[in-house]
């Protein structure tokens, strides 16, 4: 990833089109051996695809071009729920390009792409469809500009509940796999990441909490302006941004790093639950960095909201919770879980959403890890007693394969668990020190990039040394409960009496997520 003042060298250039600035060799050899690019050359100058090529999601993202740097000024009233924009893009092109998309649904007063306004025009349920003045040359880097404003609360798109949440106090900007759309233009899919500065101005009084390291706070007339740098590349639905009335706590991890904790100031009794669990996040990263490899971003930390959204989320480097995990007591799981998608989901991201297990089944092994650590039940027990506990002939999750989960099951209870269980079947095939080498690999090898689910098998064969093909197929894509549990039956759990002691406390973070399975 390019330093910020390189980066904003070539937006200069890009802006006067006095420099031909060539793409980064490893992008450059990328897009040479990519043949889609390489037709997309011969066939000379065209729009670019109004989607990125998801298969589940067609028209999310889009074709022709790869961004490197969203800049967002945005300024934020509270009450009237108005928010109004800019939003500079650093991409470059991969054909060169009449015509490109971005997702997008407020109003949008200028569009300039190269500082020359450019035509742009509404099409499909989301899309910004933008003519620039002039073609763009492929492989060279160019930049939007878009002024926007509007009301995002009050925005709405067929099928789509609104992830916008309008507060009294402010607002918050959460959701999977659509939030980009509310409140800023994005190629949006986690196909293409890229890095992110944010800078939110909001009266004085109102805390504006984003990603990454806050690089500075500015009040003035009345008005404070966050600044939040995000310097590693991120998916669009992981940007973040929460609005309020909010108690902020900031401190240092071990190893130096900011952590940024925020609560809720309306929580109650919550309070004190949450910050039981929460303030323990640079602790839970020591850990999972022990398990997965060094931390993959620049800060840490989360926030506790008291909004009913029913979920946590793995928001990069600052996840952001539900205040009903807080209800009864800690819950250190749910942090345990946001956390480990740092590794698995933030920093190695899915390419398409089919291979959502490869998030959240890893997610949730490093919960059971957790109770293994705890020793309140190993990550087998766990597993076991999940597979144990819903019969072969339950209506849907046997039924539903993780591997390919379809949209309309994108979270449902089998991603998450039986995407567990295939991890501790590969466990046990493999042995520890293969699997957690694997589980390191897998995040350096992939680190600020996509993966999938063949990639993962291949490593997993790689460093194992056996075919593991079979094992993935059944866990994976069979359709039925496997014929055996993922972990042999050993003397304990021969004598143990009834599931693990964090048996319940796994089930209920889960189906507070999804319901019963």
């Amino acid at each position: 990833m390019l330093p910020r003042s390189i980066r904003r060298a070539a937006m200069a250039a890009a802006l006067t089109l006095t420099l031909a600035v060539p793409l980064p060799a490893a992008t450059a050899a990328t897009a040479a051996a990519d043949p889609a690019i390489d037709s997309a050359a011969a066939r000379g100058p065209a729009p670019g695809a109004p989607g990125i090529g998801d298969v589940y999601f067609p028209d999310y993202g889009n074709g022709g071009y790869d961004v490197r740097h969203y800049d967002l000024k945005l300024n934020y009233q509270p009450g009237a729920d108005r928010l109004d924009g800019r939003a500079t893009l650093l991409a470059t092109a991969s054909q060169s390009l009449t015509r490109f998309n971005l997702d997008f649904l407020l109003d949008v007063q200028e569009v300039k792409v190269n500082g020359r306004t450019a035509a742009f025009a509404r099409t499909g349920a989301h899309e910004l469809e933008i003519t620039p003045a002039r073609a763009l040359p492929r492989l060279l880097p160019f930049v939007v500009e878009v002024t926007y404003s509007g009301t995002p609360g009050s925005v709405t798109t067929p099928g789509i509940s609104t992830p916008w949440l309008r507060r009294a106090d402010g607002a918050l900007a959460l959701g999977e796999p659509e939030i980009a759309w509310w409140w800023y233009p994005s190629n949006d899919h986690p196909a293409d990441k890229a890095t992110f500065d944010i800078s939110v101005t909001v009266p004085e009084g109102k805390q504006a909490i984003s990603n990454g390291v806050l690089a500075s706070r500015r009040t003035s007339g009345g008005r404070t302006t966050f600044h939040w740098v995000m310097d590693k590349p991120m998916a669009t639905y992981l940007a973040m941004l929460y609005v309020g009335d909010i108690e902020v706590h900031r401190a240092r991890s071990s190893t130096g790093l900011p952590v940024t904790t925020a609560y809720d100031t309306t929580l109650g009794p919550r309070l004190e639950f949450a910050k039981a669990s929460v303030e323990r996040t640079a602790e839970i990263i020591d850990w999972e960095s022990s398990l997965f490899g060094r931390y993959p971003f620049s800060s840490m930390g989360g926030s506790v909201v008291n909004e009913n959204v029913g979920f946590a989320l793995e928001t990069q480097s600052h996840p952001v919770y539900d205040s009903i995990f807080f209800e009864s007591g800690p819950d250190v799981g749910v942090v345990v879980h946001e956390n480990a998608h740092q590794w698995f989901g933030d920093s190695v991201s899915v390419g398409q959403w089919r291979d959502i297990w490869l998030n959240e089944g890893f997610a949730t092994y490093a919960e059971w890890l957790w109770s293994e650590k705890e020793d309140t039940g190993t990550a087998a027990e766990l597993a076991n007693a999940i597979y144990d506990e819903i019969p072969a002939d339950h209506p849907r999750f046997w039924r539903t394969v993780p591997g390919d989960p379809t949209p309309a099951s994108l979270f449902y209870a089998s991603v998450y668990w039986r995407g567990g269980m295939t991890l501790q079947a590969l466990r046990g095939a493999v042995g520890d020190q293969d699997f957690f080498a694997i589980l390191k690999s897998w995040s350096r090898i992939k680190r600020s990039g996509n993966g999938d689910t063949a990639a993962f098998i291949a490593l997993s064969e790689k460093i194992s040394g056996k075919r593991l093909g079979p094992l993935f197929r059944t866990w994976l894509f069979e359709p039925g409960k496997p014929a055996a549990p993922p972990a042999p039956v050993t003397a304990r759990t021969e004598a143990q009496a009834g599931p693990p002691a964090s048996y319940a406390s796994h089930k209920r973070f889960h189906e507070l997520l999804h319901g019963p399975a």
